[in-house]
């Protein structure tokens, strides 16, 4: 079984940082590339940032210069550092996982359950 934990969403004012934690458990062979997502009610889920086991980064232009995604490959975590919060941030943040189960032969998605991000004065 593998689990993904999401950890540190929560209400912010704008202009505000927080950072969000996602640790991968259970029997993981390797993970490939880890990312962020996020869903704001009525419209779909976007992607956010990813990063591969490398730390090669990709983010989505609106949150360029305001987030950080990195990755702790001995903790199998990604975190994701968000500095200069607005208003429009807010939203579910779900993390992803492209991981190989140990014994498996081949990579597939794995979701965290998602955390609360709400930025409002």
């Amino acid at each position: 079984q593998v689990q993904l934990v999401e950890s540190g969403g929560g209400l912010v004012q704008p202009g505000g940082s927080l950072r969000l934690s996602c640790a991968a458990s259970g029997s993981i062979a390797s993970i490939d590339v880890m990312g962020w997502y996020r869903q704001a009610p009525g419209k779909e889920r976007e992607l956010i940032a990813t990063i591969t086991s490398s730390g090669s980064t990709n983010y989505r232009d609106s949150v360029k210069g305001r987030f950080t995604i990195s990755r702790d490959n001995a903790k199998n975590t990604v975190y994701l550092q968000m500095n200069g919060l607005k208003p429009e941030d807010t939203a579910v943040y779900y993390c992803n996982a492209n991981l190989r189960r140990s014994g498996g032969a081949y990579y597939r998605d794995y979701w965290g359950q998602g955390t609360q991000v709400t930025v409002s004065s």
